[in-house]
């Protein structure tokens, strides 16, 4: 491909997302239904601005799905995946199974011999990574039991692709075909193969745990946040290499690496870096697929491939809502997960036309079915949308419904409270009862009709929108307490702040020690841990009925938290080294102690013994 041609090629794809996705988005169809428009346009049988090249584009595009499960991964903490087992497993296994029967069986039915019926059974089921977690994602359903349950059944089915390309060969008809893919393919015997597959996914585990952190940590020095990039982006492509040499799947081998990094104190930044390349990566694939879709081939056969569609999605939901029914889901949750995955696999491109190359499958049947599988993908996007326009609704109760955001009326006050729960209720008070007004922005409905009842201004809204805080005035406000209880939401929104409102001091709730340290590292002007004054002040009062006197139980406790900051900030910056850290930590366990006693030494003020007063006069009253 000439430059040229390349930047004109390059033109066309950006203008038709330009173009095409936000009219998408702003009709309520979603990002992907958009994209795959866009292709179908400018594909061969559209304006035919794309042509061939587009199987070349396509192999690149797929690399935006790798980016996008090493992204799911770094979401994933390995206690949480272990939790997830029984789904993974369960889910998973099970839809494979239930389909496998009862697609094969239809296949003889409608005269396939049981071989071609068989790997039919295995490549159907398989659905679509990339829109399935996209859409999920794009709705905010991902957390949800249906979203949950959806993403258990596409881990499955990435694990599931490896022996299924493996089993292909040996339903061949023709011996011979079988023995030329063998001998054209990898000459390492089945115990080799095995050990290397082993051995490559231990690597990437052991690299991931042992290795990784101190490179991180080393370009992290060099405070280039281009290095930095370019260093996350060589791990995903060395990784998709070496899953490739080894015949596995490369998203299978950057999911693998994105949960051990889960735990890495590099894992928001990797997010960040990694996140424009996934999301325009995948925008590209999706742009592809609409444009490879043959409808020569549909309109051949128009009848067989719509009742193809037809037919295997209704198998699929069938099968999915019935699994989720056993599994105890809700039933709005169990369709859910089911329309999520009614479209087919990018991956199934792949496993037909390697069935068709070990005549397995006939070029004409392959062709056929690979026609019905991408125009599922066309079609999934609409599934989505029945669900939420004409399904969720009917499940959801009046009291249940997410109200709009509020207009914000009350949007010139000095502060902003996000979050008024337990926490945020009493800076809200204290504030106000020294006169300062403050806005509050809470996104709990029940808590927000809770504090209505009481006369407070509450306003809905999620303070992790950019609009919202432009709303509530904090272009002009000075301080923004962020008291919400989730402490991913509550990084979101420090660098929200910081990144838009660069002026806004910002006071940050702390859910723990590990917290506090993120929070230090990102800049916030003021952290308070949420338990650690109730616990300073249980100490005193332990103290006090142990004999202490008030005074030096209350100096003790001030002498203590003192240190006890400082030594925060302080170990702030080398958490990620492990001896460093531990060496710090015990260094400064010590110097507390010195401090504590040298204080003890010290001659007693009279100032000190109004506390002992002040708890006689208390203890009397």
């Amino acid at each position: 491909m000439s430059n040229e041609n390349f930047f004109f090629q390059a033109f066309v794809y950006l203008a038709a997302a330009v173009i095409t996705v936000p009219i998408s988005k702003r009709l309520g169809l979603g990002s992907v239904l958009g994209y795959l428009i866009a292709g179908v346009v400018i594909g061969p049988f559209g304006l035919r601005l794309v042509g061939q090249e587009g199987e070349d584009v396509m192999r690149f595009a797929e690399f935006g799905v790798v980016m996008m499960l090493f992204l799911v991964g770094l979401q994933l903490q390995p206690e949480l995946l272990w939790r997830m087992r029984v789904p993974i497993l369960g889910l998973g296994g099970l839809q494979m199974i239930a389909n496998v029967v009862l697609l094969s069986g239809i296949g003889m039915m409608l005269g396939l011999a049981w071989q071609p019926a068989l790997a039919i059974s295995l490549i159907l089921p398989l659905s679509s990574t990339a829109i399935g977690v996209q859409t999920l994602t794009e709705r905010g359903l991902m957390k949800t039991d249906g979203g949950q349950s959806a993403f258990s059944i596409l881990l499955f089915q990435a694990v599931a692709i490896i022996p299924i390309l493996a089993l292909l060969p040996l339903l061949s008809t023709n011996p011979a075909a079988v023995s030329q893919t063998a001998q054209s393919g990898n000459t390492l015997a089945g115990w080799q193969q095995t050990l290397l597959v082993m051995t490559t996914v231990g690597g990437i585990v052991v690299g991931g745990r042992f290795l990784m952190r101190p490179v991180f940590r080393f370009i992290a020095t060099t405070r280039l946040r281009e290095i930095f990039t370019a260093t996350a982006l060589l791990l995903v492509v060395g990784i998709t290499l070496a899953m490739q040499a080894v015949g596995l799947s490369p998203a299978l081998g950057t999911f693998v690496a994105g949960v051990v990094l889960a735990e890495s104190e590099y894992r928001h930044e990797l997010m960040s870096t990694v996140e424009p390349f996934q999301s325009l990566l995948l925008g590209l694939f999706f742009l592809s697929v609409g444009a490879s879709i043959n409808f020569n081939l549909i309109l051949a056969q128009p009848l067989l491939i719509f009742g193809l569609i037809v037919g295997v999605s209704l198998l699929k939901s069938g099968v999915l809502i019935g699994l989720g029914k056993l599994f105890k889901l809700d039933l709005n949750q169990s369709i859910l997960f089911a329309f999520a995955l009614v479209q087919g696999d990018e991956f199934a491109f792949v496993l037909f036309s390697f069935a068709a190359q070990s005549k397995v499958l006939s070029e004409n049947l392959a062709g056929s079915l690979i026609a019905v599988v991408a125009l599922s993908m066309l079609l999934s996007p609409l599934f989505m949308i029945a669900y939420d326009r004409l399904i969720a609704p009917r499940f959801i109760s009046q009291s249940d419904r997410q109200p709009e955001a509020d207009h914000i009326d009350d949007n010139e006050n000095a502060v902003i409270i996000a979050g008024f729960g337990r926490f945020g209720q009493i800076v809200g008070r204290l504030l106000i009862a020294n006169g300062y007004p403050i806005t509050v922005l809470e996104h709990n409905p029940a808590q927000i009709d809770l504090l209505r009842r009481f006369g407070w201004k509450v306003f809905y809204g999620d303070a992790s929108r950019i609009d919202l805080l432009h709303a509530a005035g904090a272009q002009q406000a000075k301080l923004l307490v962020v008291a919400i209880d989730d402490s991913e939401q509550i990084l979101h929104i420090v660098n929200l702040a910081r990144q838009h409102f660069p002026n806004l001091k910002i006071l940050a709730r702390a859910i723990d020690r590990s917290h506090a340290y993120e929070l230090i590292r990102r800049g916030v002007d003021v952290i308070h841990r949420e338990t650690f004054g109730s616990a300073l002040d249980m100490g005193v009062e332990a103290l006090k009925l142990l004999g202490v006197r008030s005074y030096k139980a209350h100096r003790a406790a001030q002498t203590f938290k003192q240190h006890d900051e400082e030594a925060l900030r302080d170990m702030a910056f080398v958490e990620d080294d492990h001896s460093a850290f531990m060496a710090r930590s015990r260094q400064l366990a010590e110097l507390l102690e010195q401090i504590l006693q040298s204080d003890e030494q010290e001659a007693n003020h009279e100032i000190d013994r109004a506390w002992d007063i002040f708890a006689q006069q208390k203890e009397t009253n």
